[in-house]
């Protein structure tokens, strides 16, 4: 397909790898989450800027699964692409695995999901370009990105129509590891 206004999923890969050094260490000696989401930031700005063509802002980071510590001495690799595209907005997913490298064993530490958005040179949304989808995984993750979407405003609408203050809402606090304590 040649239409200027699609682009493949391919064409929005971007890879990073960085040696993890003693100055991106925690106090227990792991790397600090807050540095890994840092970078984390960055490739997903790249890639929807990438893709894109325009300057990208991040609007919410919407899961990060921190699923392995990772390591003084490790080379982190993050690979992001498009998931799924709006009219301004982007899903970036972003899969960051750990490599040992005197042993070469790789493990997954993070998945993590970014939504961007496209801005013209005053600030504004920006028109992204519509998104090719070429095989099965590109097509499972676009409707991941949909399922998540929906589940998200779902849970708004809770936001708006639960009464939190409500009898019944209060009796139920009792399932959990809390006091209250209000006048």
């Amino acid at each position: 397909m040649s239409d200027k206004k699609f682009k493949t999923v391919k064409s929005s890969k971007v890879t990073i790898s960085e040696l993890m050094l003693p100055s991106h260490s925690n106090f227990s000696g792991k790397i600090h989450g807050g540095y890994i989401l840092s970078l984390l930031d960055q490739i997903a700005f790249a890639c929807a800027s990438k893709f894109s063509g325009y300057y990208c802002v991040t609007a919410s980071v919407d899961t990060v699964n921190f699923l392995n510590p990772i390591e003084i001495g490790e080379l982190v690799t993050m690979k992001a692409s498009i998931n799924y595209v709006g009219k301004s907005s982007m899903i970036i997913g972003v899969r960051v695995e750990a490599e040992n490298i005197r042993t070469g064993i790789v493990k997954h530490c993070n998945s993590s999901y970014f939504t961007m958005v496209a801005k013209t040179e005053n600030g504004e949304n920006a028109t992204v370009p519509g998104l090719i989808l070429s095989n099965k995984d590109e097509v499972r993750r676009f409707y991941n990105a949909v399922k998540h979407i929906a589940l998200k405003k779902e849970k708004d609408l809770h936001e708006e129509a639960f009464d939190h203050t409500s009898a019944a809402a209060l009796s139920q606090l009792k399932n959990y590891n809390v006091r209250i304590e209000m006048n």
